[in-house]
């Protein structure tokens, strides 16, 4: 009787579904749709250096027509005003402003494809700078989508259940398995196992029947959050309760983004104990549970509408929305190929402190842009008057405009 949208894993048994939503209805057509909606909305973001050349462009030809005609004005003749109307025009030639921006951009680009962090977008790296608040996905974004074994029970218990685990894909009896494979557990004879569909694995363990699954289906009483449960014969039902498997270093990652002045909050489509348990591990009291794809992406929205700067990090077709909608948005490399395709950034290694790194170098890179920027028009402010009263042959111009360039591209290499 559930609800299955498309795009869904299925990590257990097979299944049998019925077609209730084709083409235009599909819950994967509408993410699709709040995707193309939410891109338009974000490719109204203009770069740094387009700023300024619909400024520098017109300004540098109407400088060199006004020289033009003031020398003329005073009596010089036409060839000697417009000799110096074209050293003004390469002077202020904007090629130290034209690689103001790329140059900080290529070399910053290039260090962070070396620590792992593949920028898909020519302004992810400016909008990356201007962050202030991060929100997280949570399952197999802040976690790995494995979980393990927190419950202390006896080694004969957690042998019996990792016999029975063993024949499933389930993600407890995948961390059943593995606890017991990691203390070397010697796991006793299972046979006619059957793993029975939205309940669990039964089986017989010498030659008692046994059942490993859900407390209903064992007739155990739940305390609620990720758990599951083991009967043999007619003894009690053992718990056997799991904690997600944090990625690497996540924990140390909030920490240091929060460190450095950054907001972080998690949603999550997962149940509010699951999220609970998860978010008191990594120490994050902003986070909402329960939330669906579309919730996603009003709640950065909602945040945008603020004056927020969000980035959104997620792995699923549930984020994808709120990725696209984002003002600028990172996914790791085992994202579900919607999820990269909405983000503007991919994180290639199992790390999350690559996240952080990015976070450092693109505002570091914006302080190069913007320093550069400072070096140009101070260079401007030298070079033109000397050129606009003649002191400049074209020759000496272009000498002056090469070196412009060259401090540009210089102090674009401190970001090595």
């Amino acid at each position: 009787g559930d609800e299955v949208a498309a795009g869904s894993l299925i990590v257990g048994a097979p299944l049998v579904m019925a077609v209730t939503a084709a083409g235009e209805d599909s819950s994967l057509r509408r993410t699709a749709a709040l995707i193309a909606a939410a891109e338009g909305a974000r490719g109204r973001y203009v770069a740094l250096a387009d700023q300024a050349a619909r400024i520098y462009a017109p300004a540098v030809h109407i400088a060199s027509l006004a020289t033009f005609i003031l020398w003329l004005w005073l009596g010089l003749d036409t060839r000697d005003a417009l000799n110096i109307a074209i050293s003004v025009l390469i002077i202020t030639c904007p090629c130290a402003l034209g690689l103001a921006a790329p140059a900080v951009v290529t070399v910053a680009t290039s260090r962070l494809f070396k620590a792992g962090v593949l920028l898909k977008s020519a302004t992810a790296l400016e909008r990356l700078a201007q962050v202030d608040t991060v929100v997280f996905d949570k399952t197999g974004t802040l976690t790995t989508g494995d979980f393990k074994l927190t419950s202390d029970v006896s080694e004969a218990d957690l042998a019996a259940a990792a016999a029975l685990a063993i024949w499933s894909s389930h993600p407890f009896c995948k961390a059943l398995a593995s606890e017991a494979e990691a203390r070397a557990l010697t796991l006793p004879d299972a046979r006619d196992v059957e793993e029975v569909p939205g309940a669990g694995v039964k089986g017989l363990i010498g030659g008692a029947p046994a059942m490993l699954g859900s407390a209903k289906w064992v007739g155990a009483a739940s305390e609620g959050g990720s758990e599951t449960f083991l009967k043999i014969g007619e003894a009690a039902p053992v718990a056997f309760r799991f904690a997600p498997k944090m990625r690497d270093d996540v924990a140390k990652t909030i920490k240091a983004i929060k460190a450095a002045g950054i907001n972080v909050t998690a949603l999550s489509g997962d149940r509010e104990a699951a999220m609970a348990e998860a978010m008191t591990e990594l120490g994050l009291k902003d986070w909402r549970a329960e939330v669906g794809p579309a919730e996603k992406m009003r709640h950065v929205e909602d945040l945008q509408k603020q004056g927020r700067r969000i980035l959104m990090v997620g792995d699923g077709l549930n984020d994808a929305g709120a990725l696209a909608g984002a003002y600028v948005s990172a996914s790791p490399a085992s994202a579900i190929e919607a999820a990269r395709a909405a983000s503007d950034i991919v994180m290639l290694g199992r790390s999350f402190t690559v996240l952080q790194a990015a976070l450092v170098t693109a505002k570091t890179a914006r302080r190069r842009i913007v320093q550069n920027f400072a070096l140009a028009a101070l260079y401007n402010m030298i070079a033109v008057p000397i050129a606009v009263l003649g002191f400049a042959t074209p020759l000496v111009a272009a000498l002056a405009m090469s070196s412009s360039s060259i401090i540009v591209v210089l102090n674009a290499m401190r970001m090595k």
